[in-house]
């Protein structure tokens, strides 16, 4: 009996010499703990080998949790699995040896068995030692030449760093899950998270950047200023890192809460400043469950596309749900059919596909796009109305009363105050997809604040699923002009600015792209909060924190009048022709 693989995102229109593509002929044998020099010492590597004599094209995974425990033998974990760990980021070794692959998974300086000096996720020695790892690789008399990377979010974002370097074998990368600015990863929009505060990752000997590139002087003035900070010295799972500094526990950290505005530090390690230099084809991929809790990881892939600067062939493929963990099988055929186009020079139809693959929630298909923001988009306001209100209508009164919105400071009470607002029921299926916005006018009774703002889908029995979430810190409220459009405002977050109490300010917030078909009889829902913890009980209360809560109590006044329009801007898709609608096909 043969067993047949389902590949819902793959077309027959577009296919070629599929019967082509490499077939799991091979064994895997394996070397470990080789050691390659580096410009920053010795770095370790596994080396993963098709059982045969000649040359192979190779894939090289970076892994800042360790490069053993990227072969860990268990069954693909979902999210729910009590053993599920994203930190298994490299993708399936056996899966791509079996197929005439080298799979080769390295240690960073100063992380598992490598020399060298940890600074931190995707330092310059990290980028510097991935290249001159991907030489040592074409230099191989296993290797054919052609090299690649492969694996999702630390893992790809190095990807993009490194491509930026322009090593010479680098032929194409396939990044997974890649926020391109790595400040508002970790200050989502100015505001601190806990997410890095407990990454797993395995240095050997970790160094405060911090310490090696500021006089002591600075340091210490940059240690007591944050120390003060009144948000941090309420919050024991920041303050104990911020003074115990010289313990070095946790140096990434503790350089993370000594550079709360974006600068140098971040820009280092940010793709977004790289993407005029890389010169090979990119393939992104990510799901769209991750934007419900860090839209980074979608927004990136579309922002990599929409990029001009960015002259390469690129391509996106957007996934249902979250991916499972190890191995992420669900990409496996499509990750083959790209590395075999652009190693092994099979013409797998992938040129001739349009670029943009999607999932489209819903309705449960996938189609295809040209481009995006799609040109069809009916571009809908949904203004805030008293009453809890979203409609297509402004308000034609003026002075309205504010809607009030109080902060309590999660020292003092776990209460947690909210205001919503929600559409008509839709009569017809609508469909939206694209890029959100929110344009919403307030004012505060203190200099700064924490916004949180979700979107939600209602169905007819009242019942929500939350879809997107949206943050913004008041004094980072400034928009980098340049870079910002009507769908999606960016903020430039080097020079925060206090408000001014009782001043009515416009606030704007970008929510992660979706693509979604609302049943008739559904609404869209927007929730504005000051606080949003994970729904669940654990000692260790940092897991759950998410965004770092303001230390002050504050109350936010809410304007939705005929002066102040705060309203919603909502992608609608009037049609979608049939042609883009992909037919999976089965592989057998």
């Amino acid at each position: 009996m043969v067993m047949k693989s389902f590949v819902p995102y793959w077309d027959s229109r577009y296919l070629k010499n599929i019967d082509k593509l490499s077939k799991p002929i091979y064994k895997v044998k394996i070397e470990k703990d080789v050691y390659v020099l580096t410009r920053h010492g010795r770095v370790a590597v596994d080396i993963y080998h098709p059982d045969a004599e000649g040359k192979f094209p190779a894939l090289l995974a970076c892994s800042g949790y360790g490069k053993d425990l990227q072969a860990i033998d268990i069954p693909p974990q979902p999210p729910e699995s009590l053993i599920f760990d994203h930190d298994i980021e490299a993708g399936d070794i056996k899966f791509f040896v079996k197929r005439g692959y080298v799979f080769v998974i390295m240690d960073p300086p100063g992380v598992g068995k490598s020399e060298g000096e940890f600074y931190g996720p995707y330092s310059k020695e990290e980028q510097e030692a991935v290249y001159d790892v991907i030489e040592w690789i074409a230099r191989q008399e296993w290797c054919n030449g052609n090299v690649s990377m492969i694996g999702v979010s630390w893992f790809g974002v190095i990807q993009l760093l490194v491509a930026g370097l322009q090593p010479p074998h680098l032929k194409a990368i396939f990044p997974g899950e890649v926020p391109l600015d790595l400040y508002s990863r970790i200050y989502d929009e100015g505001i601190l998270t806990l997410f890095h505060q407990y990454l797993e990752y395995m240095p050997n000997n970790p160094v405060l950047w911090s310490e090696k590139h500021y006089s002591r002087e600075e340091l210490e003035r940059r240690i007591k200023e944050r120390s003060e900070d009144p948000d941090i010295k309420m919050n024991p799972y920041y303050y104990r890192y911020i003074v115990a500094w010289r313990d070095k526990r946790n140096t990434w950290f503790v350089d993370i809460l000594l550079h709360p505005v974006d600068g140098p530090f971040w820009w280092e390690r940010s793709p977004y400043y790289v993407l005029d230099k890389i010169n090979v084809p990119v393939y992104a991929t990510t799901w769209w469950e991750l934007g419900k809790f860090f839209s980074a990881f979608v927004s990136g892939a579309f922002d990599l596309f929409t990029d001009e600067r960015l002259k390469v062939s690129k391509r996106i493929l957007v996934l249902p749900g979250e991916a499972r963990f190890p191995s992420f099988p669900e990409l496996n055929f499509e990750m083959l059919r790209f590395y075999d186009y652009y190693l092994k020079g099979i013409d797998t139809g992938l040129k001739e596909e349009p670029p943009i693959k999607i999932f489209v929630e819903g309705i449960g298909k996938f189609r295809y796009e040209h481009e995006w923001p799609l040109a069809r988009t009916k571009w809908t306001k949904y203004y805030l109305r008293i009453f809890g209100k979203l409609v297509p209508e402004p308000e034609d009164s003026e002075n309205l009363p504010p809607d009030l919105l109080t902060h309590t400071p999660p020292s003092v009470s776990t209460r947690i105050d909210s205001l919503t607002y929600i559409t008509e029921a839709f009569s017809t299926s609508t469909e939206i997809t694209g890029p959100i916005a929110l344009y919403l006018y307030a004012s505060l009774d203190q200099d700064d604040a924490n916004f949180i703002c979700k979107l939600y889908d209602v169905d007819p029995s009242g019942k929500k699923e939350f879809l997107a979430k949206s943050v913004l810190r008041a004094s980072h409220r400034a928009l980098d002009e340049k870079r910002s459009k009507p769908w999606q405002p960016v903020h430039d977050h080097t020079k925060p600015e206090p408000c001014k109490p009782g001043e009515i300010y416009l606030f704007s917030f970008a929510f992660a792209p979706m693509a979604r078909i609302f049943s008739p009889g559904h609404r869209i829902m927007l929730e504005i909060t000051t606080m949003d913890p994970l729904p669940q009980i654990f000692h260790h209360k940092q897991t759950i924190q998410g965004h770092m809560p303001s230390s002050r109590p504050t109350v936010y006044r809410i304007y939705r009048d005929a002066k102040y329009q705060s309203y919603l801007l909502v992608p609608i898709i009037p049609q979608t022709p049939k042609e883009l609608w992909i037919d999976g096909v089965e592989l057998g």
